[in-house]
């Protein structure tokens, strides 16, 4: 297993591979790897021929008063488990290296991104899309592969790709959780022990949420909300809107996602469902 840390080495490595006829996958990480991260890996591998993880904590996606400082860190402990799992590459470039002094250029999706995580994270997905943006022209994939646990994401980065033209097919890999429910994420070594049993109430309350039977979203919404604060957390947002365009949706004729955002303690957790 190679690894880059330069843009100019990555794109030379990616541009051989292909000219030897092989099809090149990229899963963008921001390391502290767990086994959802590793199902990302294992969808790239059936779907290219190399495989390049990016493991990069992108300063320009947190806000001010944000977690970017404690944002837990292994890269030797990441590097391990890419190469049991069979990575090619990987690629861990520094900050100064994705954006030079004086960087003053900015990707901007102005519709999916401003309801549910870009209302209490106004320029989140302003670093998002420049970072995936600029993670692509340094790999130059054919394929990426996004998790589902970030559905607003995932339909951001979809929506970036269509309008500007990138040649790279998007994959969504489903959300990987916990034997007791909870969705994985590197977030959940903050939490406390009890802090960990709560927040068992998000997917929990998904999870029944799918099952019943409600006149219309007020009404799920207000389920999943009371689930969540009856156990102690305190939620950011419960949303239920249109899967594919994000927009409100009561009609219940599409396929709705039910979006969460709660935090337990000072961790801010996300979680959805597709019904």
């Amino acid at each position: 297993m190679k690894i880059f840390n330069s843009i100019k080495e990555m794109q030379v490595f990616s541009l051989s591979s292909k000219r030897d006829g092989k099809k090149v996958a990229v899963v963008p990480t921001m390391g502290f790897l767990h086994e959802g991260h590793m199902s990302l890996i294992d969808i790239a591998k059936k779907e290219a021929d190399i495989v390049v993880v990016t493991i990069f904590v992108n300063p320009t996606q947190f806000g001010p008063n944000e977690d970017f400082s404690r944002y837990p860190r292994d890269f030797e402990r990441d590097s391990r488990l890419c190469h049991e799992r069979g990575t090619d590459a990987i690629f861990a470039p520094e900050a100064s290296e994705m954006y030079p002094t004086g960087a003053s250029t900015w990707i901007t999706e102005d519709s999916l991104s401003k309801g549910l995580c870009g209302k209490s994270r106004p320029l989140h997905f302003r670093g998002v899309t420049t970072v995936v943006a600029k993670l692509f022209n340094a790999v130059l994939p054919d394929l990426a592969v996004f998790g589902q646990k970030d559905a607003q994401q995932l339909a951001v980065i979809k929506r970036m790709v269509r309008d500007l033209n990138f040649p790279v097919k998007i994959i969504a890999g489903p959300i990987v959780r916990e034997a007791d429910g909870l969705a994985m994420s590197s977030r959940n070594k903050y939490l406390s022990p009890d802090e960990r049993k709560n927040a068992l109430s998000i997917s929990s309350a998904l999870r029944e949420a799918g099952k019943k039977i409600f006149g219309d979203s007020a009404g799920l919404r207000d389920f999943v909300s009371s689930k969540i604060s009856s156990n102690g957390g305190r939620v950011d947002y419960v949303e239920v809107v249109d899967a594919e365009t994000l927009e409100p949706d009561c009609n219940f004729e599409r396929p709705l996602l039910i979006a969460v955002a709660a935090y337990f303690g000072t961790t801010r957790l996300i979680d959805n469902t597709i019904i």
